[in-house]
């Protein structure tokens, strides 16, 4: 009896043991092959759901149907103008055939390292038939910003002018997207999607790039304060022009009005010193009082004869000045009055002396 119930229980026990190894289950985001002895058995399973196999003598090799990213290290390579960049590519694929997929690759690793053979092969191609401008933007027919105070001449000189391209980033990458794809769908693999993760310059010529940039930065900067320097010097000699043009022409205005004004003076005069001869003989020697003022100073020392024209008026007077009619008084003698009587004239070795005396109503 004993007997019986532990055979039983071994019977029972091997049952389960078969039905577990019988039964499997395939997740939502998995695909499975069944292989029989290590090779595959019937179509790849792609539900999700409880399945069924022979117990020990077939196993489920599962498969990721998920979308799997690539990325790959930076891989040093020249551009078509022979400047050595560092890129760094990444992509997007999935498994859209199983089997062929296991039967080629088997795993997920070996795929990585098919995918790193073939993405950096493109790459590198299409790196080497472009220049690095290319590569770098993105968009052809870009219009840079500019200032709106440049100038007309300034603008014509396409300051800030963008170096034109044929392609462009997104096309180069869409050309190693449509070679990668073709290579790899012989392995079951579908390439989705494909970018520049980073681009820089190589570490060994790194130093040398940035010197040239500086350099170059150096240039236009000498260059834009040179056209400064030209512009500043053409205005200042605009201003210096202009000043000297102002002020010729204020001098001109001033010597035109003081020339107006002496006419008009003169003018007043004459009309007020020609109204008879007593006028002139007075104008005469206001005048010439005057000229004795601007000429004879304290330190002034004049040689001339007694007789010269200078001292008409300081040379003494022999007899009495003629007489001249006062209109505003009345004088006894019918309004003759007499200016002055100098005394008689001195050695002319001896200082000059003049002494008026006026006397009205004599």
């Amino acid at each position: 009896m004993k007997t019986l119930s532990l055979i039983a229980s071994g019977i029972a026990v091997a049952g389960l043991v078969a039905a577990s190894s019988a039964v499997y289950t395939v997740g939502e985001v998995e695909q499975a092959i069944i292989t029989q002895f290590g090779k595959p058995v019937g179509a790849p399973i792609t539900e999700a759901g409880l399945k069924l196999k022979l117990p020990f003598v077939q196993e489920v090799n599962r498969i990721d149907a998920r979308v799997l990213e690539w990325d790959g290290s930076p891989s040093d390579m020249p551009t078509k103008d022979k400047l050595y960049i560092a890129v760094d590519l990444f992509a997007r694929w999935t498994i859209t055939d199983p089997l062929q997929y296991f039967l080629r690759l088997r795993d997920e690793r070996s795929a990585q390292s098919r995918l790193d053979d073939i993405l950096g092969s493109e790459t590198r191609n299409a790196v080497a038939k472009h220049e690095l401008i290319e590569i770098v933007r993105t968009t052809r027919g870009r219009t840079p910003l500019r200032d709106t105070l440049l100038t007309d001449q300034e603008l014509a000189q396409d300051i800030g002018a963008l170096v034109p391209i044929a392609k462009g980033r997104a096309l180069v990458e869409q050309q190693i997207f449509e070679a990668a794809a073709e290579k790899v769908r012989v392995f079951g693999i579908e390439l989705l999607d494909i970018r520049f993760k980073r681009i820089n310059y190589n570490e060994s010529v790194r130093p040398k790039i940035y010197d040239r940039m500086i350099s170059e930065r150096r240039q236009i900067a000498e260059r834009f304060l040179s056209e400064g320097n030209g512009e500043a010097a053409r205005i200042q000699g605009n201003r210096v022009r202009d000043l000297n043009k102002i002020q010729s022409e204020a001098y001109r205005a001033v010597e035109e009005i003081r020339g107006a004004a002496d006419a008009a003076a003169a003018a007043i005069y004459a009309g007020a010193y020609n109204v008879d001869a007593v006028s002139v003989e007075f104008y005469d020697f206001t005048r010439t009082m005057q000229a004795y003022g601007d000429m004879i100073s304290d330190d002034t020392t004049l040689v001339l004869t007694t007789d010269s024209d200078l001292f008409q008026f300081l040379r003494g007077m022999q007899g009495e000045a003629d007489p001249i009619r006062d209109p505003g008084s009345v004088p006894s003698d019918g309004g003759v009055a007499s200016i002055g009587r100098a005394r008689p004239a001195q050695d002319p070795a001896s200082p000059i002396v003049t002494q008026t005396e006026v006397e009205a109503g004599r």
